[in-house]
């Protein structure tokens, strides 16, 4: 029995020690530059947030965060990249709404994003929307719907790809509003704007900060605001959900880590990211883009993916979209 109960006092003294170990890496953390993957290619929305981000949290903890663009199959490889890295705080990733649409859209990946990712913080929501280019006569949700109804099959609805955000949120449309179009996706956002301005395509369900700088030209005409509240940056323009209650699309940002990693670092990645998007120059810039800070706890943004993949889920088999 002596033994036993020295055997014991001796495993409680090592676990004790781990724990200190464990939780003085994390006061310590970072102690060298920190990995942010960022699976879209530079310059685009998703990377514009994890930049500025970056920058916030080098002025708060001291260590830069460098940004690594690994783009590819829409989000996949750059995730599959944070999957498999080392759960030790200094690889993170860029998750977005991306995520949770791939989890029915894709039959097959190589990780599962719910069991493989740890939430982290989200950081932040960019309204889509409802967008024609101005030779569409309607003026008004009402009027497209009634538009399409009187035209069936000669309305082009353009996206940067099948199981985009573009894409889906057009599918909810048309699943809601009962009506049809012809989906034309491109490879990206930037040629299915091109084309929604040249008239080769009549309407879009952009992400704000793509469309802000054309919408502000004149070149693009918005119908509506895909959240469920009015957008500070256009304030004029009434939401979806106005026409057809219940009717929400928007892409989201936030930062996830390995399976793995110590929950005193993401408590403390969360605390300064929280902290971030509290600073008035933050929320000026995001405004900027169109996007609306999302401030919570790790348990606030699982709670927001598990929404986004259940709802999205619904949309992709109703449309029976299909990955590249």
């Amino acid at each position: 029995m002596k033994k036993l109960a020295l055997a014991v006092a001796a495993a409680s003294t090592v676990a004790a020690s781990l724990g200190t170990i464990e939780t003085a890496a994390a006061q310590a953390y970072p102690n060298k530059p920190v990995r942010l993957i960022v699976p879209y290619p530079a310059a685009g929305g998703a990377d514009i947030v994890a930049r500025l981000l970056g920058q916030s949290l080098l002025e708060r903890l001291g260590q830069p965060f460098i940004i690594e663009n690994r783009p590819g199959a829409a989000g996949n490889i750059g995730t599959e990249a944070a999957v498999r890295a080392t759960p030790d705080g200094y690889t993170l990733l860029l998750v977005t709404v991306a995520n949770a649409i791939n989890a029915t859209l894709y039959e097959k990946l190589n990780f599962n994003f719910a069991r493989d990712i740890v939430p982290v913080a989200s950081t932040d929501r960019v309204p889509n929307l409802m967008e024609v280019n101005p030779s569409v006569p309607a003026k008004t949700v009402p009027e497209f719907i009634a538009y399409a109804k009187a035209n069936p099959g000669k309305i082009n609805m353009a996206s940067a790809g099948n199981g985009t955000s573009q894409h889906v949120a057009g599918e909810l449309f048309k699943m809601m509003a009962g009506i049809s179009m012809t989906h034309v996706p491109y490879r990206g956002g930037a040629p299915a704007l091109t084309d929604l301005i040249g008239g080769q395509v009549q309407v879009m369900f952009d992400v704000t900060s793509s469309s802000m700088g054309y919408i502000r030209a004149g070149k693009v005409r918005p119908l509506a605001v895909a959240t469920t509240t009015r957008l500070e940056a256009l304030p004029d323009i009434p939401t979806v959900a106005d026409y057809l209650p219940g009717y929400e699309a928007s892409s989201f940002h936030g930062i996830g880590a390995p399976r793995g990693t110590p929950a005193e670092i993401v408590d403390k990645l969360n605390k300064e990211i929280n902290s971030a998007l509290a600073d008035p120059g933050m929320k000026a810039r995001l405004a900027d883009l169109g996007g609306m800070p999302l401030i919570g706890s790790p348990a606030d943004f699982a709670k927001l993916i598990a929404e986004e993949t259940e709802k999205w889920a619904k949309v992709v088999r109703f449309s029976g979209a299909k990955a590249e």
